[in-house]
């Protein structure tokens, strides 16, 4: 990579960036590349997170736990700061020394290949024989809810948020569940019908893998009663409708609007009392899953919760029930032809059970504290950019844009890694590696339960510093960058600006987009859920999201066969995107201050801005998993993330000639301008 942060042995002169701006900048790696076999799709958040876990690995398999020593970057201060703030979190230390020991004994059990052979099924064969023991729904309710906790099955997604009502308090978060396919299209819609021939064999096959008799019969029935079961499903649309999801009820109301799930007896086996208030998500799918919960119904029940606790436990397992899993959820829906390598599995695990003591480790070894700086001072030029933006809009009012700038003003970034870490010191770490698995979903769920009825905790960080990515939370109105997401082509603090601004700008000017998207625009800047707009001015908003809506609605991305984006369902994204973007070049503006900015390599700073967030969607997806994804993600396809988006901005027509007939041309009435 060169001071312009433009890699240019991967452009493709033969593509115009008029025509085609993602494949101009991609065009030679896309051309050259192949998908690895043990992966649905391919590309550089793909190889930042590989990269992630080579770096987990040699933790794991070669680490210290001397958290002081950094490395040449100056790690090392920021990972020093971090302990002493956590010191009475148990995170300093011999509890660091205790932590690696049980990251090794986690690792170690996942790996041991031939004791988990030679156990086969057997360590699930008591939890079969707990299902098979049930003689009614009221032992059945309390079963599942065993299994919940375990982390193998449930009524219910079930917990803990800070309520968007109220978000200096928690609350129990109840959400529709009890599916084996992605989402309810999977079991109604034509394009999934041999999908859902091939889950009932599926369904089957894995029954006989662990035993289980009659499995051909036992399938069909969990077939038929998930089906049911999805009939009273929300789409993921409906599902995104922030009013219509948050019903906050008391535990009385609860009962009365589902009467069908015995809902004392489901807390107690979670160990939780009564909860004086939930907040019940899908109110119509949870009282139709009630009503499907019936005694003449009982041994459908029973094979479903032997199929999802089988499902879920494959991992737990032999590596040949393992594989067989993966036939389906991998190959079957995705595409991906073989498993991940043993090693990259075991090292997801040991972060999806410890992920914040990995990540103590990761940062002492592999951020550069320097980075954090150069983050703060671009997060400042972002906000700075949404205050003038949002100054100078046309179609708010005086009023709304007072309420939006006070939100803004209290936006909260973090930035590398949290300040104080999870205390892992309850959890229980042996030889078994299906005892590890079940162990460490009654941690987790454990420390989300005992929130209830404390202070919001506004330090915590719901993803780890080796984590590839960056998020938006609209109950605390803060924006998260881990550690892992700030490497090229997303950040390198020596290249020029102009780079960094496209690629890492626009991440940060998509996650405070989404404090003004369709969903993060009806939270304040406390992350209450209240409306702070006038009439006039949701309206207008919600007029410019129906022509971005439109626009998507036409996409069809390569490998589709002709099935396009839903706007509807990806619209906080897009206006994420088009925010971001946007709003990343008047920052960079604001960072030259009127200088001109350098040629480099021959491209000037507009170039190389448009470039960078080219760069950033690099990727390659199969057909099935492209299919998959614009079923159930709120994300478009990376082709369009990257050229509808630059489509609607004035300053790529300008920087780039583009002009009518060029393949990205819109006429300049059809753009869209929100933020």
């Amino acid at each position: 990579m060169t001071l312009s942060g433009i890699n240019l042995a991967e452009l493709d002169p033969a593509v115009r960036p008029q025509d085609d701006l993602y494949r101009h900048v991609n065009g030679k790696w896309i051309a050259r590349t192949e998908i690895p076999a043990d992966k649905a799709r391919y590309g550089a958040f793909a190889m930042l997170a590989e990269n992630a876990e080579e770096a987990v690995r040699e933790i794991i398999t070669g680490g210290s736990a001397d958290t002081g020593a950094g490395t040449d970057t100056g790690a090392g201060a920021g990972v020093d700061a971090g302990a002493e703030a956590g010191a009475d979190n148990n995170t300093a230390g011999d509890s660091t020394v205790q932590e690696l020991e049980k990251i090794q004994r986690l690792y170690a059990a996942f790996m041991d290949e031939a004791e988990l052979t030679r156990l086969g099924a057997d360590p699930l064969q008591p939890e079969l024989a707990e299902i098979d023991a049930v003689t009614n729904i009221t032992e059945f309710t309390r079963l599942v809810a065993r299994f919940d906790l375990r982390g193998a099955a449930g009524f219910a997604g079930t917990y803990v948020d800070n309520d968007p009502g109220d978000p200096q308090r928690y609350v129990l978060m109840l959400t529709q569940a009890g599916l084996g396919m992605p989402d309810e299209s999977y079991y109604r819609e034509a394009q999934f019908a041999e999908i859902r021939e091939q889950y009932q064999r599926h369904i089957a096959r894995m029954f006989e893998l662990v035993g289980v008799r009659d499995a051909a019969a036992r399938a069909a029935r969990v077939f038929e009663l998930e089906t049911a079961i999805a009939a009273h499903h929300w789409d993921r649309v409906e599902s995104r409708d922030i009013q219509k999801i948050y019903n906050l009820l008391s535990f009385a109301e609860l009962c009365e609007a589902v009467p069908g799930i015995a809902w004392t007896d489901y807390f107690a086996e979670l160990g939780l009392e009564e909860p004086l208030e939930v907040v019940l998500c899908q109110p119509s799918a949870l009282r139709g899953f009630g009503q499907l919960l019936t005694e003449d119904r009982l041994e459908a029940w029973q094979d479903w919760l032997r199929w999802h606790v089988v499902a879920s436990s494959s991992g737990l397992l032999s590596p040949e029930i393992s594989a067989a899993n993966f036939e389906f959820y991998g190959t079957a829906l995705t595409g991906a032809e073989q498993q991940r390598p043993r090693w990259r599995r075991g090292v997801s695990f040991v972060e999806g059970t410890m992920g914040e003591a990995v990540g103590k480790l990761y940062v002492a070894k592999h951020f550069d504290e320097a980075s954090k700086a150069t983050m703060d001072e671009l997060v400042h030029y972002l906000i700075e950019a949404y205050r003038e933006s949002i100054t100078n809009l046309t179609w708010m009012s005086d009023e709304t844009k007072q309420r939006a700038i006070a939100k803004l003003e209290k936006f909260v970034p973090k930035i590398g890694y949290p300040v104080k870490w999870r205390d892992y010191s309850d959890l229980q770490v042996t030889d078994s590696h299906f005892a590890n698995g079940r162990a460490a979903a009654v941690f987790a769920a454990r420390i989300e339960f005992a929130k209830l009825g404390k202070p919001v905790d506004r330090e915590e960080w719901f993803m780890t510093p080796q984590t590839v990515n960056a998020y938006y939370n609209p109950g605390m109105n803060e924006i998260v960058f881990p550690a892992a997401i700030l490497q090229s082509p997303f950040f390198d603090r020596h290249v020029d600006a102009a780079s960094n601004f496209g690629a890492i700008g626009a991440v940060i000017g998509h996650e405070i987009g989404h404090g003004f998207d369709d969903q993060g625009s009806q939270y304040d800047g406390d992350g209450q859920l209240q409306n702070w707009w006038t009439d006039a001015d949701r309206t207008a908003f919600v007029e410019l999201t129906k022509s971005l809506i439109a626009q998507y609605d036409e996409l069809s991305p390569e490998g589709a066969d002709g099935q396009t984006v839903n706007g509807e369902l990806t619209i906080g994204e897009n206006i994420g995107d088009l925010g971001g973007l946007s709003i990343a070049w008047k920052a960079y503006q604001m960072y030259l201050g009127g200088a001109p900015a350098p040629v480099l390599d021959g491209l000037s700073g507009a170039e190389r801005f448009f470039m960078s967030w080219a760069q950033c969607w690099q990727q390659k997806a199969r057909p099935a998993e492209t299919v998959r994804l614009l079923t159930i993600d709120p994300h478009s396809p990376n082709e369009f993330r990257c050229n509808q988006i630059v489509r609607n901005l004035p300053i790529f027509h300008e920087t780039f000639g583009t002009k009518e007939g060029d393949a990205l041309w819109l006429d300049p009435a059809a753009r869209v301008a929100i933020w």
